[in-house]
């Protein structure tokens, strides 16, 4: 059984149908649940630039904080209130999951996904898929 359960949001349907199986597991087993959203403009490379300002900043903050809330909401709703919420940041999204579950010492990761197709995800490809191929736990995919 997991101990420390990490699910990534983003805001997105399925990272909202994958939230809601996380707290169905972290109820049922007793395990610490955190939602984690991965940035993928990082605040140095913000700050080499000259087209990143204050607003667009704020913007971006403004959007993580949202996506987190998602995951956040569909927890307090479903009765849970011990859990936790981090922002990652990375240029992959997959590599920023799996390297942080590792780091943190997560023994399962929940995610969504949304390729619902063979064909897709051999020409788009998916984050979902780089996380099961690189992940050292369990990974649970929600479709």
């Amino acid at each position: 059984m997991p101990r420390k359960i990490l699910c990534a949001v983003d805001g997105s349907h399925a990272s909202d149908r994958a939230a809601a199986c996380a707290v169905e597991l972290a109820k049922a087993t007793g395990a610490k649940l955190t939602f984690v959203h991965v940035n993928t403009v990082p605040p140095d490379r913000i700050a080499k630039t000259w087209f990143w300002d204050e607003t667009l900043i704020s913007a971006v903050n403004a959007q993580i904080k949202e996506q987190l809330a998602h995951g956040q909401k569909i927890a307090t709703s479903q009765g849970l209130t011990d859990f936790g919420s981090v922002v990652v940041t990375g240029n992959r999204v997959s590599s920023a999951i799996a390297s942080y579950a590792k780091e943190k010492e997560f023994d399962h990761i929940v995610m969504g996904t949304g390729v619902t197709n063979e064909l897709e995800r051999l020409f788009l490809g998916s984050v979902a898929t780089e996380v099961v191929s690189t992940a050292h736990c369990p990974v649970t995919i929600v479709r």
